[in-house]
Formats: C-alpha cells, structure tokens, sequence
C-alpha cells in the first residue's frame, strides 16, 4: 500500500495538497494547475489515491470534482509524515539560504510562521550571491508548490531603514518569526 502512495512526485503533491485543503473540492484541470503538473499524470494518480479510498469523487454541475475522504484511516497518520517531510526541506532551505552568502540577518517569516498578510517571507540581511539565492529559492518554491516572497538588504540599507522606523522592516522585525540568523551589529 505504501509503494501505492509514494510512488511518484505528482502523487506526492497531491497528498499534500489535499491534506492542507481537507474542506474543498476540486475538478482535475483545476488540480493540474495548482500543482503544476501534466494532465494525464493527475488523473492517473487522483485514479491511485481514489482506489485506496483517500479521496472520494463528487458530480457537481456536470463536473466530476474529488476531495479529500476525511475518513480515510490513514489521514492523520499522512498528514503527520507529510509535516515532517516540510519541516525537512525547510531545514535544507535554511542552510541553501547560509550558503548563499555572508548573512548578517536571516528570518522567517509569513509562510513558515502562518502569518497570512505578511509582507515578506524570508528577510535577508548581508551580502549574497543573487543568482545563487534566486536558484535556491526556486527550488524551494518547486518542491512546496507555492510561491516564497523574500527580501534582501545590504547590511547598510537595514541599519538606515532601521534608523528612519520604516514601517516595512518594523513590521517585519515586529511580527511573529523564526529567526536563523542574529548577527546584525557587524558591517559589511
């Protein structure tokens, strides 16, 4: 059963797409653009997921939409493991986004805290290599399936916006995150 559920990526984007949308339905076109994968791929796994009775079809309007079966004995159990697989690649962001310069500053924030208006996802404060952070934060965005907004300043640029209260950074600094990075006090 398990070589059942696992045994390709589209399946995979699908557990956990209908495990963070556990309340709505959805029709395949519609799936295969939220997940940003081939159409005959979907509906050969909506085929595998329905068979094991995770998800359960609805006719709606002529239209054959699916939805998560909140019953499904597994779901928990699912659900769990898929938060554990995020909380992976989140860490290999982390140290991918080190890696990506001289950081002074590095906080999490919006996506990786639930705050939902944040104006920012990931604050970088240093010097980076921004074609390697922009490869690094593409590839991140691929495997969540959702895009990651992200902010770089220059050590100098912090310290004077900063200094002047802008209400951007002070919203930032002020709002629930995961700081990685404190390192703020040192120039570049």
């Amino acid at each position: 059963m398990l070589e059942q559920l696992f045994g390709s990526r589209t399946r995979v984007k699908l557990l956990r797409f209908f495990l963070s949308n556990q309340d709505e339905a959805f029709y395949v076109r519609e799936l295969t653009r939220k997940i940003d994968e081939q159409l005959n791929s979907v509906r050969r796994e909506l085929a595998n997921l329905q068979s094991l009775g995770m998800i359960i079809p609805q006719e709606l309007n002529d239209k054959k939409f699916f939805k998560l079966n909140k019953e499904f004995v597994l779901r928990d159990e699912l659900k769990a493991l898929l938060v554990k697989s995020q909380l992976l690649t989140e860490q290999d962001l982390v140290k991918r986004l080190r890696d990506s310069g001289r950081l002074r500053f590095l906080a999490l924030t919006g996506y990786f805290t639930g705050v939902k208006d944040a104006p920012t996802d990931i604050i970088i404060v240093g010097k980076v290599d921004k074609n390697l952070l922009s490869k690094v934060i593409q590839r991140f965005q691929k495997e969540v399936n959702r895009e990651i907004n992200y902010t770089v300043l220059s050590t100098r640029e912090y310290n004077e916006r900063h200094s002047l209260g802008d209400k951007f950074l002070l919203n930032i600094l002020n709002s629930n995150k995961i700081v990685v990075v404190d390192d703020i006090s040192q120039e570049d």
